[in-house]
């Protein structure tokens, strides 16, 4: 790894654990809640201890007068919810347009096991290439989804996971981004099957106590943290949550301790 690449994946996470938000759901489905007024909602969850944010590159004079030192990392593709199919995501940039956004690092999704996937294969692969050029990390969200895909069993789940950060590994990436399976029993084999430091989507919106549980169970299976969207931005107060899920990241508290600690009510 040169020189330049290691010193950049140290702006986007804390002694090799990672809590992102990536707000780059504009272009998914538009100004949500969270996203109106994307400059407040970055300056909290970087005040509550997000390593990093993540955007479409167009959001970046948005960004960086408000992430309060953190890092940025900026995603190179996408699709919306109301068009064709959601799963079909596209190219929106290169690794250059990202460094003259100012990102320390660059990501993309690709979805094994879908229509897509020998398309964003190929994307992602020519994309690593072009990262290690200029030692620009590259964070590859590999989600499994598919027709094949075993949702419905943590176990199985769980391989078809392993199989999608692997595929991450295989093609250059730095850091995968992958669901959870579900418990950790079955989330130690995801993690087990790549050298790189896995993190978690935030899945569906839960309570808080379910979220910082799933955290501590990814974290408990060897996980090196999260890129938490929506559980996060769309938040009731997305600076006590991002506090919530650091500690957990960062500090090994428990999920209970956690809460705890953010001030955040228990829920019933």
């Amino acid at each position: 790894m040169s020189a330049g690449k290691s010193e950049r994946l140290t702006r986007i996470g804390t002694g090799g654990r990672y809590l992102i938000v990536p707000m780059d759901h504009g272009i998914t489905l538009g100004a949500i809640k969270g996203l109106k007024n994307i400059e407040s909602t970055i300056d909290a969850v970087t005040q509550g201890g997000a390593d990093s944010v993540l955007t479409q590159k167009g959001i970046a004079d948005r960004v960086h007068e408000n992430k309060n030192g953190a890092g940025y990392i900026v995603h190179l593709n996408g699709s919306t919810s109301i068009g064709p199919d959601e799963n079909d995501k596209r190219l929106t940039g290169t690794v250059q347009d990202a460094i003259r956004a100012g990102a320390d690092a660059v990501s993309f999704h690709i979805n094994v096991g879908s229509d897509y996937e020998p398309d964003q294969i190929s994307q992602l692969g020519e994309l690593t290439s072009q990262a290690t050029e200029y030692g620009i990390p590259v964070l590859a969200m590999t989600y499994a989804r598919g027709h094949d895909v075993r949702e419905d069993n943590p176990e199985s789940f769980a391989e078809d996971l392993g199989h999608a950060v692997r595929l991450g590994e295989e093609l250059g990436a730095d850091v995968v981004k992958t669901a959870y399976s579900g418990t950790p029993d079955t989330f130690e084999h995801v993690v087990e099957s790549t050298r790189l430091p896995v993190v978690i989507a935030g899945g569906s919106k839960g309570t808080d106590e379910e979220t910082l549980a799933m955290v501590r169970g990814a974290m408990d299976a060897g996980a090196a943290g999260v890129s938490m969207g929506r559980s996060i931005f769309q938040h009731d107060d997305p600076g006590a949550i991002t506090q919530a899920i650091a500690a957990v990241i960062h500090d090994d508290a428990t999920a209970r301790e956690a809460i705890e600690r953010a001030g955040l009510a228990a829920e019933v």
